[in-house]
């Protein structure tokens, strides 16, 4: 193929993929890919509160207006390509891993050290496989499986899909809202939400795109970040994970603004900012382009070319779904008789399919029941995953940063204080809203109804 056709190919159909992946993520609770993970915290619960129309739509034009910004920030950034992505060495990418790591604290629920100590586990389980540094065994067991550790997908599955199906199929179907049928057509409503809500929308476009940009953070843990900070910083914030549409606006508008930022990297220094990315590398090297200056001047039209790819791709593909919104929203009234072997399969197939290995349902269905189990005891789930996300990125970069910086150097590099600030802020901002609320809930006299002394 000439490289206009073949790179529009390969970007059409990969920029795209996540805003297919938010229907199941919303609808059935199992996550289309992983970064889809973040938007199951509050789209499923707005699915039960009837308002799975709503959450599509939401998710569906936020994705949409995420990537047209990642597209147009690649178009704004590339005069100052290289210095952008040079700015970035390991002690900046240990500190994203660990502001990051910070938003633990963030969605850990009404208990904090519930959530520090599943965030904990999470980071454990990262550690499973080949250490870094000498190549020695850590929690493998003699399994040859564990030897490149603890996959993402599987956990992601069990933890949410298949204990859903898990807590149906022992308590029966949850009984949906009354006049259900007649909520289903909010689609419109959640496009209307995301402009409601454009300061959130740009703002997690934002993180998204930044994220993107640095090479080795991970594309997964752009949703996270959004989620965190939007959960820190909209008033309703402890509301969320109960089904509020913020919750889903925040991730899918980081979702796909990570893919212009991605694009960077790549083009400037030939670096995948993410796995899409480096099958992409590899289409350069077959078209016999070179990444680097030379195509930032010679190539030029091709650059521009991938960037409205990406932004015309995403409009066609939400306004495709949007289509087909409310009449896909209606998957939400099925009785669990069809449901649950539906999700079981499709989970089985998703875990199977990343790394054709069948130790990985296995996987999916352990964590299955540990889901299960974190749900009834109030234990909160997506901060395991934040863990698991950000364990091997921490790692990785904390043992690159000691062994080419010195300790002085995370106190004197510009970017390194600031994102220490950023995670000292976190902490502290959480912590005092923790105690406020606490503080408010005292003044709440028993059988008062809510209303303050």
């Amino acid at each position: 193929m000439d490289p206009t056709s073949a790179f529009a190919l390969l970007l059409g159909a990969h920029s795209v993929s996540y805003t297919g992946g938010a229907i199941t993520t919303i609808l059935l609770n199992t996550p289309g890919d992983p970064p889809n993970a973040a938007t199951l915290f509050d789209g499923y619960p707005m699915t039960r509160k009837g308002q799975a129309g709503r959450a599509l739509g939401a998710a569906l034009s936020s994705s949409a207006t995420g990537g047209v910004f990642g597209a147009l920030t690649m178009i704004a950034l590339i005069p100052i390509m290289r210095p952008l992505v040079l700015a970035f060495a390991p002690p900046e990418f240990f500190m994203m891993a660990m502001v990051g790591i910070a938003f633990i604290a963030v969605i850990s629920g009404k208990s904090l050290l519930k959530g520090l100590i599943g965030g904990g586990f999470g980071l454990l389980l990262g550690l499973v496989g080949l250490d870094m540094s000498t190549g020695a065994q850590r929690f493998t067991f003699g399994q040859l499986y564990l030897w490149d550790g603890i996959k993402l997908i599987p956990i992601v599955l069990g933890l949410f899909a298949i204990a859903e199906m898990i807590e149906v199929a022992i308590e029966g179907d949850e009984p949906l809202p009354e006049g259900i049928a007649s909520k289903m057509s909010g689609a419109l409503e959640g496009i209307k939400d995301t402009y409601r809500h454009w300061w959130l929308t740009l703002r997690c476009s934002v993180i998204g795109n930044i994220v993107g940009i640095i090479p080795g953070i991970g594309g997964d843990t752009a949703c996270f970040f959004a989620y965190g900070h939007a959960k820190q910083t909209e008033k309703n914030g402890d509301e969320f994970g109960t089904g509020v549409v913020e919750g889903v606006i925040a991730p899918q508008s980081a979702i796909n603004a990570k893919e212009g930022g991605a694009l960077v990297p790549t083009i400037a220094f030939g670096i995948p900012g993410s796995a899409g990315m480096a099958i992409l590398l590899g289409a350069f090297y077959i078209q016999g382009l070179q990444p680097g200056p030379e195509m930032l001047s010679k190539n030029l039209s091709l650059i521009f070319l991938m960037a409205w790819t990406v932004a015309i791709a995403n409009i066609i593909a939400a306004g495709l779904c949007l289509i087909f919104a409310n009449r896909l929203a209606k998957v939400a009234t099925l009785p669990g008789s069809i449901i649950v072997p539906m999700v079981l399969l499709l989970a089985a197939i998703g875990a199977y399919g990343t790394h054709v290995a069948i130790e990985d349902i296995v996987l999916a269905v352990i964590f299955g029941f540990v889901g299960y189990a974190m749900k009834k005891f109030d234990w909160p789930r997506p901060v395991l995953v934040i863990g698991l996300v950000l364990a091997r990125t921490a790692e990785k970069n904390l043992l690159l940063s000691l062994r080419l910086f010195q300790v002085a150097d995370f106190f004197t590099r510009p970017l390194t204080l600031v994102l220490i600030a950023i995670f000292i802020a976190t902490l502290v901002m959480t912590i005092r809203s923790r105690q406020a609320q606490e503080a408010k809930a005292r003044l709440v006299p028993a059988g008062s109804g809510g209303t303050p002394a």
